[in-house]
Parts: C-alpha cells; sequence; structure tokens
C-alpha cells in the first residue's frame, strides 16, 4: 500500500534531481522486470512515453531521434538472439508488428520489394490513417512513398511506430457490387434489358410467335390491364385478362415466362388448339391462333377517349385494328347497269401471292382489290363478267398483312405452302389503297411527314459531314435515328396545328397520314401450316429488333428482318404488323 510519505519522497526525487537522474528515473519506469535491461517490448513501451511527451512538438526532428534511438537500441541492447532470416524473408515478405495510439496490429504482410505506398495503404485499411497523415519511424526518419523498404534491412518481427490522426473510414457501398461475369442469366437479361421470351409447351411455337408479336402493341397491354382481375365463366373474358397478366409477367421477368395458365384458357376458349395425336398436341396455324385471339379481345378489351384515358364504352380493337372499306361492283358487260355498292371492315390485309420469281406486298394487295367475278346478270338474263373494285375508307393505327402462304391440296389432304419469295417494306405509304376522300384528308398529315424525314435526312448527313471531315470540325450530337415518343394530347395538338380533318382528329385508334412502319413480323420455317416452326420477331420503342424463338431471345438487325422475305427454305413471312408513324 502507498503512503502519503511514499508519495512525497517520490515527487522530491523528480523535482529535485539532475537530468542524468530524470532519465535513470524515466529509463526505470519503462524497466517492467526490473533486470537493469529494455527488451524489445519495453522498448517499444520507451519509444511510445517519448512520442507522447513529444506530440506537439512541430517538425521532424525529435522523430528523427526517436527513429535512430529505436533502431540503435535493438541493435546494441537487444537481449535476444538474433533469429535466422525466415523463408518469408528471404522472398520478400515479411510479417512486422505496427504499433499505433496504443494498438498492435501483427496480421500484416509486408513485400519489401514493393513501393512503401503499398504498405501505407494498408495501414490505411486498418487503421483509417489517410497515407498522407502517417509518419512512420524508419532508421534516418520517416517512412516516404518511394523508400526502398528492401534498404531498411527489415527482419520477421520488425516493430514500426506510426503516427497520425484516423480520418472517418471509407463506407461501404450502399449495395455490393455486381460483376458481369458473377451475374445469374436471368440477372444479366435484366441489366441488358433483354425482353423475356416463352417457354414452349409442347407445340405451342405458333402461340408463343403471335404472342410476341402481339407484344409490340403498348396500348393493347394498357388495355387489357384494365380488365377486373376476377375470373368468371366468361371463356373470351378470361382469355384476355389472362393475356393481359402473361404480358406483364413478360415485363417483370428477366428469364422466360411459361405461358401454362394463358394455353389452358386458350384452348378452354378455341378448343382446336388442343388437338392431339398419338405424340401429343399438335401444331397449329399461327394465323389462325392471331384471328382467333384478336377476336376474342375485340369483345372484351376496352377502347381509349380522345385523352388517351381507358373508356369502357369503346372496343379497343374496334379502334386500333378494324379498318373499313367501301366496294363497288360494275357489270362488264353491261354498263347500264347499276352499280353495287358494299360497306365493309376488315382486322387484317390478305396478300395473294402473284405470279413470277418474286412479288410485292404492296402490289399483291393493289391486285387483290381489283377483282374479275363471273355471276348472274338480272339485267342480261344470263352469267356476266362483274368488276369489283376496293378501297380503305379508314385505315387503323395498327394494319396487319397475312400473306396467304398455304393452300389446301385435297389430293394429299394437307396445306401445302407457297415458298415465294415477297418483298414488304419497312415504311409503308397505304395511299394507293385508299378512296379518294380519304386521301384528301391524309394530305396535311402526310406532307408533315415527308418534311420530318427530309429534314431528318438532311441533318444526318450534315452529321456525317461533320464527322468526316476531322478533329478540327465541331457540331451538336443529335440522335436522328430516335424513335418519337408522344401520347394522345400531344398527337391532338399537332393534328390542330397542321388543319387536319376533324373526322380524322374525332376518331380515337385510326391512322391520320397513311403512313405506317414495320414493328412486327410472324415466320414460319417448313412445308405445312400444320408443321415445321414458328418465331415473332418485334421491334421495340427504341427501334431495335428482336428475335423470339420461343424461350431463346437475341438481337438482330435490319438485315436480318430482310432475309424473312422467303425464296427458300428459310423462316418466311407470314403475318406482318405496321404501326402508324408517330406525328
Amino acid at each position: 500500500m502507498i503512503e502519503f510519505s511514499d508519495i512525497v519522497s517520490g515527487l522530491s526525487k523528480l523535482i529535485h534531481c539532475d537530468l542524468m537522474d530524470r532519465i535513470g528515473l524515466f529509463f526505470t519506469l519503462h524497466d517492467e522486470d526490473g533486470d537493469g535491461l529494455l527488451n524489445k517490448e519495453e522498448i517499444v513501451q520507451f519509444t511510445e512515453s517519448l512520442f507522447f511527451l513529444l506530440r506537439k512538438e512541430d517538425g521532424d526532428k525529435y522523430l528523427n531521434s526517436m527513429s535512430t534511438l529505436m533502431q540503435r537500441a535493438f541493435e546494441i541492447g537487444h537481449r535476444d538472439p538474433v533469429s535466422p532470416v525466415s523463408a518469408a524473408a528471404a522472398s520478400g515478405e515479411i510479417p512486422p508488428f505496427v504499433k499505433w495510439a496504443g494498438k498492435k496490429f501483427d496480421q500484416i504482410e509486408l513485400d519489401v520489394t514493393q513501393p512503401a505506398v503499398l504498405f501505407k495503404a494498408q495501414l490505411f485499411a486498418l487503421t483509417g490513417v489517410d497515407p498522407e497523415r502517417q509518419k512512420i519511424l524508419i532508421k534516418g526518419g520517416t517512412m516516404k512513398d518511394d523508400t526502398d523498404l528492401s534498404q531498411l534491412g527489415l527482419k520477421e518481427g520488425h516493430v514500426f511506430m506510426m503516427m497520425g490522426t484516423a480520418g472517418e473510414l471509407p463506407k461501404a457501398p450502399p449495395a455490393p457490387i455486381q460483376f458481369v461475369e458473377d451475374l445469374t442469366d436471368t440477372q444479366l437479361a435484366k441489366a441488358l434489358k433483354v425482353p423475356a421470351g416463352l417457354t414452349n409447351l409442347g407445340n405451342t411455337c405458333y402461340m408463343n410467335a403471335t404472342v410476341q408479336c402481339l407484344r409490340a402493341v403498348p396500348e393493347l397491354q394498357t388495355a387489357l390491364q384494365s380488365i377486373p382481375s376476377a375470373y368468371t365463366q366468361d371463356a373470351r373474358l378470361n382469355l384476355s385478362k389472362s393475356l393481359g397478366g402473361l404480358y406483364s409477367q413478360l415485363e417483370d421477368s428477366g428469364d422466360a415466362v411459361t405461358p401454362l395458365l394463358f394455353l389452358q384458357v386458350l384452348r378452354s376458349c378455341f378448343s382446336q388448339f388442343a388437338e392431339q395425336n398419338n405424340q401429343g398436341f399438335m401444331q397449329q396455324d399461327a394465323e389462325e391462333c392471331w384471328g382467333e385471339l384478336i377476336s376474342a379481345i375485340s369483345e372484351k378489351a376496352p377502347g381509349f377517349d380522345g385523352a388517351g384515358e381507358v373508356d369502357a364504352s369503346k372496343k379497343f380493337i374496334e379502334q386500333y385494328f378494324t379498318g373499313e372499306t367501301i366496294s363497288t361492283m360494275t357489270c362488264v358487260d353491261a354498263p347500264s347497269e347499276a352499280a353495287k355498292v358494299e360497306i365493309g371492315t376488315f382486322r387484317q390485309l390478305k396478300a395473294n401471292i402473284g405470279s413470277g420469281v418474286s412479288t410485292y406486298m404492296l402490289s399483291d394487295l393493289e391486285n387483290n382489290f381489283v377483282e374479275t367475278i363471273e355471276k348472274n346478270s338480272e339485267t342480261l338474263g344470263r352469267t356476266a363478267t362483274y368488276k369489283k373494285v376496293t378501297k380503305i375508307t379508314r385505315l387503323p393505327q395498327y394494319l396487319t398483312v397475312n400473306f396467304v402462304r398455304f393452300q389446301w391440296k385435297p389430293s394429299e389432304r394437307v396445306k401445302a405452302k407457297i415458298l415465294k419469295r415477297v418483298k414488304f417494306p419497312f415504311e409503308l405509304d397505304a395511299s394507293s389503297l385508299c378512296e379518294l376522300r380519304l386521301l384528301e384528308k391524309l394530305s396535311p398529315a402526310k406532307l408533315h411527314l415527308k418534311k420530318k424525314e427530309e429534314e431528318a435526312a438532311a441533318a444526318k448527313k450534315a452529321q456525317k459531314a461533320a464527322a468526316a471531315s476531322g478533329p478540327g470540325q465541331s457540331s451538336t450530337p443529335m440522335d436522328v435515328d430516335a424513335p418519337v415518343q408522344s401520347n394522345a394530347l400531344t398527337n391532338q395538338a399537332i393534328m390542330a396545328s397542321l388543319n387536319v380533318d376533324p373526322s380524322l382528329m374525332a376518331d380515337v385508334g385510326c391512322n391520320v397520314s397513311g403512313q405506317y412502319e414495320l414493328v412486327a413480323v410472324l415466320t414460319h420455317v417448313g412445308r405445312g401450316a400444320n408443321s415445321g416452326h414458328y418465331i415473332g420477331w418485334a421491334k421495340n420503342a427504341k427501334g431495335e429488333w428482336w428475335k423470339f424463338d420461343d424461350d431463346t431471345v437475341s438481337m438482330v438487325n435490319e438485315e436480318e428482318i430482310t432475309k424473312l422475305e422467303g425464296g427458300g427454305d428459310w423462316h418466311t413471312a407470314y403475318i406482318v404488323l405496321y404501326r402508324a408513324k408517330a406525328l
């Protein structure tokens, strides 16, 4: 127990003594075992005390002195024999100790062949002391970023003394960093925004291709998702609802979706798609699936009003997929006979493939609009020749064209395929199919689009010229090929500024210009409609083309789409879908 007299005596010795006595007392204070010598650990503690006493002194004068003291103390006063160089030290790797702020760090690997700045970086990770604020004592001063560690004569177990104030330790990122090679297929698909495919459930490629092509109609998805979620006894309502749910799954998934529910509802609604043979469910005609699906949706999917809001009193298919025609039939043999006029509608145009090695879609459509018919004439009292001319009086926002590639062969009881090449354009001007009064109404918007395309072409040409002129010329970057995004109210304002006919402005879902762009192609490979394989090809909002081969989805360029025109056993266009160009 320490008495008060002991404290007075001790303080007297500290106050009333010379310099050597004070040094002796300081030495004795750190000689923990009282053997009159300082071992390695005691030397380190001795130096730490000096650091504390001189912590407020500026400059490196005292640091250099203490560094020299430590070095010489280890060289001369160390009582332990020097251990042989370890294998790690011989290879340049030395496990040292570092003392800082009363803490000792020993889990350190020091490679003396590397720059000192790497060692400082290790200490920064351990202590939070920025390398610029680290003062590490070595023989002759403090360690610099470019200090050659191999020249310090370090041995295994060497103790470094470090001074410096720790800053805030770097925070971990809020979410762990993931590298592309570590992502799963699903995560990679989502990151790269690859659209999801559909699993083939056994000869269901006809259905998968149809669903993926109609996916290019964003307004359809909006209409379907507005249908009440509850399923009922109404099979067609259930089919429309399940299709909307399937599109939601495709948008949310980064992996292939299994359309089991939709397939079951489709088969319950249309029994022909449940037909089986001894090998299971049979392949079906994609054009038949397309037609039946559109028919079911036409009864249940609501339409839109002029502001772009869902309107249950209107029908989506009538607005966006249905066109109107007028047909005039005259008797060639009796010109005086009164002409017969018929009003009709269509949800797709049939392109009967013409003669020759290859044909053009638009030419085939124009030819189909002029028919020669043999029928009885009441005026002549006999069979006469009639000419029927059909013209379009309303163009829908989405125009579907079906290439009539299959013909029934009674002898073989199969639908034989016509492999002939039919060229279809990426941009379609449907003016030649329209009735004169409709043409006049389409004129303002058509001229507007033509002007826009000319301006875009000129800007693109100028951009290329500026790029080719070298780095000395600068130009403002322009994405002249970017797709145009618009909404209902914007379109109404544009149409009003162009003086578009009021009847067209009020007709939601119609095409006011007669100009279309290709957005989807459904193809077939094989020789029969109920065999072979179907694939969907669709363009997204960014103008990128994607190939949907069931659950395998890949991006393709426009050249690949051009190859779908036919002429061989490669994938051949069976149905093409066009969308009205945005104003």
